[in-house]
């Protein structure tokens, strides 16, 4: 029998996980028709998610602590409160968003360029950001109204829009790109314009769903609070460090595959997509505990706070343990359907296999990380990754390249901090000291 808090999870963790899947459909469907364009068009977009990762870190520093406060206030049933602060970060969102988008048309060429682009991909890519630059305040909304939305604990309609806007997207994309229904074929800038008319029916979706669930958890009331905004950003920035953190992180351990050579990379890169589909459910029941846990932390019931994110973990090293068991067993099957590259297979297969051992500790990171974030309990987040990064993942993997091991050495080395990282996390949830966080 499936009790009732479990079934909470479940309510709120398939959805999030779903919207996650079809987030990434969404880019692999614009990236294979932008591919049909020119290669330079698909370096381009490719080299524009780099460039969304520093978005990111600034989209966190108020979506973070925005879910943290919103969950808390709800959990209170303060709807005026909660809803007064998704006002108020709208605002601080649009704010954001005009500097990024000034930031980013006049500086997309040259963002290009800096990273070492050919001059046809500078020229690609410069056009592509320019129009995504001009949609920034669309996506800064788009992110935060989904994460507000988690936090009052409704994931379903988040995921019917998404549905519905990749459609969207889609149709699109094949519109403006290859120029059909009387529309002239404008290549990557016609990506970029349906990318960005997506996320602006995303926008009218959020809108129109709280506005006409007024009466229920969560609504726009114009009225500033800087004492909650100020609230939100002690919570978000490190949350936006950490991210910020982890970008880099990445990119540098990126750096190390890098040398070892062309098949590596491809292998690494290939395994880390196969990889993708075990994040699903990890990403679903980390969204649906750090909605869980701050809304029990607000009516001030701590040890069900504690408990949504134990059955959140639970389940979460389930699933993902099973697809782990399946990377272990298959490795080889599931590779082929990216690349037919006996090399690329061979390295992705064993990135697989290792990874496949890892993905109980990384549930545990996913859920308990969450939780704590959840709480507002970010800056000790940030101290785990910062250490753990360094410390046990890029220092050992870069002294391992100097010294002559093989790309499998610097696998072990990450699925071995990832272990690390898991029973950290699992030492300081079980301590219960983070449930105390002052937000």
């Amino acid at each position: 029998m499936i009790s009732r808090d479990t079934k909470k999870v479940l309510s709120l963790a398939f959805p999030a996980a779903l919207k996650h899947l079809v987030d990434i459909l969404q880019v692999l469907i614009d990236m294979l028709m932008v591919g049909t364009v020119s290669v330079a068009a698909l370096a381009a977009v490719g080299m524009s998610m780099q460039f969304m990762m520093i978005v990111n870190v600034l989209m966190t520093l108020f979506v973070v602590g925005g879910n943290a406060l919103i969950s808390r206030f709800i959990g209170q049933r303060r709807k005026k409160r909660a809803s007064a602060l998704l006002f108020s970060l709208v605002l601080l969102a649009i704010s954001l968003g005009i500097v990024v988008t000034v930031s980013g048309y006049f500086g997309a060429y040259h963002f290009y360029a800096w990273m070492g682009a050919t001059p046809e991909v500078v020229q690609e890519g410069g056009s592509y950001f320019r129009i995504i630059s001009l949609g920034i305040i669309v996506i800064f909304l788009d992110t935060l109204l989904y994460n507000a939305l988690s936090a009052a604990g409704d994931t379903k309609s988040s995921l019917y829009i998404k549905l519905v806007s990749s459609g969207i997207n889609a149709f699109l994309n094949y519109v403006f790109i290859f120029g059909h229904f009387g529309f002239e074929a404008m290549g990557i800038e016609g990506a970029a314009i349906a990318t960005v008319i997506a996320y602006s029916f995303n926008n009218l979706a959020y809108y129109l769903l709280i506005k006409k669930q007024a009466n229920s958890k969560l609504d726009f009331l114009p009225l500033i609070r800087f004492k909650d905004i100020k609230r939100v950003l002690k919570v978000g920035y490190a949350a936006a460090i950490d991210r910020g953190v982890s970008s880099l992180s990445f990119l540098f351990f990126v750096s190390i595959i890098t040398a070892y050579g062309t098949a590596e990379l491809a292998g690494y890169q290939v395994g880390l997509r196969v990889e993708g589909i075990a994040f699903m459910p990890g990403f679903g029941f980390a969204i649906a505990a750090m909605a869980l846990v701050g809304q029990n932390i607000g009516a001030k019931d701590l040890d069900k706070a504690y408990n949504m994110g134990i059955i959140s973990g639970r389940i979460a090293y389930i699933f993902m343990g099973s697809v782990g068991f399946i990377m272990i067993l298959f490795p080889e099957y599931l590779v082929h359907f990216f690349t037919k590259d006996e090399l690329t297979i061979a390295v992705a297969s064993k990135y697989l296999i290792l990874v496949g051992l890892a993905q109980i500790p990384l549930a545990i990171m996913f859920v308990y990380s969450a939780s704590l974030r959840g709480a507002g309990a970010t800056k000790t987040t940030l101290k785990v990754n910062l250490v753990s990064l360094w410390i046990f993942r890029l220092i050992p993997s870069y002294i391992a390249y100097k010294m002559g091991y093989g790309i499998i050495v610097i696998f072990a080395i990450m699925n071995l901090e990832t272990l690390i990282k898991g029973i950290i996390y699992w030492y300081i949830y079980s301590k219960r000291n983070w449930l105390h966080t002052k937000v």
